[in-house]
């Protein structure tokens, strides 16, 4: 199974906030259990007890990992495209092709006020919004090919012209020429995660997305909407393995680590995911428990891989481009 870890890192009341040395010590925990990849949450809605700005945090983070991946939350709403696209292609390229951004589907009207938005947007106009936000990031990270980049010194070509690609986006909501002053992606582009869908949004995560959090209920339900969106992600032209369905799965606090292996092994075998989006809290018994006891019996029952698949985070997940994939 893929295994992604959630780490909502803002504490929860009464609890300690987490320091970079504990939740760099929870990463590496998991990256030597084999981990796919670590997300970390973040919103700009206002005060909080987060301690970090997630891409910053990845930044870091980047630095004292070696193959894990590391996915960072950042909203539509938040950032302009073109710096977010910038802002990712520089951590993919700083972690070697492990980096991707989980854009959340679902907006929040505290975070819109802090953005000159303080009506919000409609539900209608965010999705419209998002669509196009999300294909001018991804537009700008194909601005570049593989071996555009000349360095020329002694020729004076910094680049090969054929080979850089102007976005010249004009669209409903954002105007955007291109192409990025950042390289191309070591792993081609970084992997794009899709959260909070809704049944409007799915066509679009299927034709986009590299990995999709779905919510997971029963093996049935659940089953139902993995099949649904293989079927879309076809629809599309794509392999339905192209797009990786992770069933989100918040863990409860008097669970055993037999138990939490029985559940996702139950799922798993079912055929109703791809593997689990494991949703932990910042506190420091729940980061403990997790990284301890549940992750060495899914390596025990043979659930998580022994080493990685390569370097970069699309070979972890078997997805085209990954550089060494």
């Amino acid at each position: 199974m893929h295994l992604a870890i959630s780490l909502d890192i803002a504490a929860a009341t009464r609890e300690a906030v987490l320091d970079f040395s504990r939740i760099s010590k929870f990463v590496l925990q998991a990256e030597a259990a084999g981990v796919d990849m670590v997300a970390i949450s973040d919103s700009a809605d206002g005060p909080s007890s987060s301690p970090f700005e997630a891409t910053t945090l990845l930044a870091a983070l980047a630095t004292v990992t070696n193959r894990i991946g590391l996915v960072a939350s950042a909203s539509t709403i938040a950032h302009q495209p073109y710096n977010l696209a910038r802002r990712f292609a520089s951590l993919d390229i700083i972690s070697h092709g492990r980096a991707g951004w989980n854009a959340t589907m679902a907006q929040s009207a505290g975070e819109a006020a802090n953005f000159s938005r303080p009506e919000g947007f409609s539900d209608a106009d965010f999705r419209r919004r998002s669509e196009e936000y999300i294909g001018i990031v991804q537009g700008l990270w194909q601005g570049w090919d593989a071996d555009a980049l000349l360095f020329d010194k002694s020729g004076g070509r910094f680049h090969d012209p054929e080979k850089m690609h102007l976005l010249d986006h004009k669209g409903e909501f954002f105007s955007v020429r291109g192409p990025l002053n950042v390289a191309r992606s070591p792993q081609d582009t970084p992997v794009l995660v899709l959260s909070g869908l809704s049944e409007p949004d799915l066509d679009n995560a299927a034709r986009t997305a590299d990995v999709i959090f779905m919510d997971s209920g029963s093996v049935e339900s659940t089953k139902i909407r993995f099949d649904d969106l293989k079927r879309r992600v076809a629809a599309r032209g794509r392999d339905p393995d192209a797009v990786k369905m992770l069933a989100t799965v918040p863990l409860a606090a008097d669970e055993t680590p037999t138990t939490v292996a029985d559940r996702l092994e139950t799922q798993f075998r079912a055929k109703s995911c791809d593997g689990f989006d494991i949703r932990l809290p910042a506190r420091h018994p729940a980061l403990d428990d997790f990284a301890e006891r549940v992750l060495p019996e899914l390596r025990r029952r043979g659930l998580v891989r022994e080493t990685y698949r390569g370097a970069t985070l699309r070979a972890h997940l078997g997805l085209a481009g990954g550089g060494d994939q």
